[in-house]
């Protein structure tokens, strides 16, 4: 049953939320639009308190070997990509259409999946379908278009859906989802403190007007902690449930994510039909979700 352990559950949909909308204030309300020092603050705050997590036992991590280690790099480079390009995106978006567009990694996935293990299945045909009207239509019932936040939702979502293939089809076996992370977070904070110069975002941050006050400080803050706390309970709920319940959990996630924000962080919606294409994408959920289910 998927409630018969609620309260990591409960913890990783309180986390998923509140992870979205800090960074979605930093982003947008606060304008702290430099990716490379942004991420790079929470995949540092991240690894640290991973690293802590492992000392208390939290969590497992053993000595990895340096072929393991090796082979998990293109992973952690697909995560940079993945990070740099939702910061981007989530930037110029509202939160119900980047997550829309998130979703339809998933359709990369299973064109992989169907090519490699020749498995065709009516359900997944019918996922990939919604997925993609879901998606595709956004461009033409938006109000509010930007080119820029779109090209990055495609880079986020090539990139979300290029790891989910690496992890599922070809995931080195010896290495536990706590010691992938923690080679993410390394190989992040040493990639985007790297590329914080030559994008120019190390120097432009310095002539940021709230640099030094309590609010931004604050944000900051609570984004790293919030999003280390998600990828904890992400884990610990990948390992203690099965994948459809872990599935189901996501699922329940991300109603308010989808609705609530279209009065926060953007105008109001005038046209009614783009409020009916909004109602899809959530309905869209619904029905991927349920196919989910009975694939399991």
């Amino acid at each position: 049953m998927p409630f018969k352990r609620p309260a990591t559950g409960l913890a990783f949909c309180l986390f998923y939320l509140s992870s979205y909308f800090t960074n979605k204030y930093v982003l947008s309300v606060l304008k702290f639009t430099y990716p490379t020092l942004f991420q790079g603050w929470q995949t540092l705050v991240g690894g640290i308190l991973l690293h802590v997590s492992w000392k208390i036992g939290w969590v497992e991590i053993s000595s990895s070997s340096r072929s393991e280690v090796l082979s998990w790099l293109p992973a952690s480079a697909l995560f940079v990509g993945i990070i740099y390009s939702g910061s981007r995106a989530l930037s110029r978006l509202p939160i119900p259409i980047f997550l829309t567009l998130h979703n339809a990694a998933d359709v990369i996935f299973y064109g992989v999946e169907a090519s490699v293990q020749k498995e065709n299945s009516a359900l997944k045909l019918c996922r990939v379908l919604i997925l993609l009207l879901a998606a595709g239509g956004l461009p033409f019932y938006d109000p509010q278009f930007d080119t820029d936040g779109y090209f990055w939702a495609v880079i986020h979502l090539l990139c979300v859906g290029a790891y989910k293939v690496f992890y599922k089809l070809w995931k080195p076996n010896s290495l536990s989802n706590s010691e992938q992370q923690y080679i993410n977070y390394a190989f992040s904070v040493v990639m985007l403190a790297f590329a914080s110069h030559p994008t120019g975002d190390l120097f432009s941050a310095l002539e940021f007007p709230l640099l030094y006050f309590y609010i931004f400080h604050s944000s900051c803050l609570a984004s790293g902690l919030l999003g280390f706390l998600l990828t904890l309970h992400t884990m610990k709920l990948k390992s203690s449930s099965s994948s459809g319940q872990y599935i189901t959990w996501n699922f329940l996630a991300k109603p308010e994510p989808l609705n609530l924000p279209l009065g926060v962080f953007c105008s109001e919606i005038d046209n009614i039909t783009d409020l009916k294409h909004f109602g899809f994408g959530r309905l869209s959920q619904l029905v991927c979700h349920h196919s989910s289910l009975k694939l399991q």
